[in-house]
């Protein structure tokens, strides 16, 4: 499936800010590049860097970086729940309060890596072996319908926009 095979239908416009990020590749080749690319990414980040935010009040590298791993399980989860036809509406999650209680700030690059790799894993696995069918079930969560596909692409966008993020606002001070 490519990002174009989406209908806007189902996502709400805060989720095609992450839609919008992403060219028009194959969800698997995202989610396999978005591994590769963003552990090398992480690794150039300067140690000095890791633990520090670009103004008071915002979050460190480390918690933006857990921050997308947190945010990747929920979208595998809700996907997961859709793929297996459950129509329980599920609810949104707060990214303050998982910040707060990730204890990232305690955390080195390594450990972020490969918490990232696992779960980054964790998609590939879960979407390798879907047809359109699959990608194109849907459910209610956070009060917006979704289907799975558009969670693989979100999971996928989420990432680069953060990235993005990190870029202008902490590695270019």
């Amino acid at each position: 499936m490519k990002k174009s095979n989406l209908s806007k239908e189902v996502y709400d416009t805060f989720y095609g800010t992450y839609l919008s990020v992403l060219d028009d590749s194959e969800l698997m080749a995202e989610l396999a590049n978005g591994k590769t690319e963003f552990a090398k990414f992480i690794r150039n980040i300067p140690e000095e860097k890791l633990h520090s935010s670009y103004a008071l009040g915002k979050w460190t590298i480390a918690e933006v970086i857990l921050h997308i791993i947190d945010a990747e399980r929920v979208f595998q989860y809700r996907a997961l729940r859709f793929l297996r036809n459950d129509k329980t509406p599920l609810p949104g999650f707060d990214q303050d309060l998982f910040v707060t209680h990730s204890n990232a700030n305690t955390r080195d690059k390594d450990g972020l890596i490969n918490e990232f790799n696992a779960v980054r894993e964790a998609s590939i696995s879960l979407f390798l072996n879907l047809d359109n069918e699959d990608l194109v079930r849907s459910g209610i969560a956070s009060n917006i319908e979704w289907t799975v596909g558009t969670l693989g692409f979100v999971i996928c966008g989420h990432l680069k926009h953060h990235q993005r993020i990190i870029v202008s606002k902490y590695l270019q001070a």
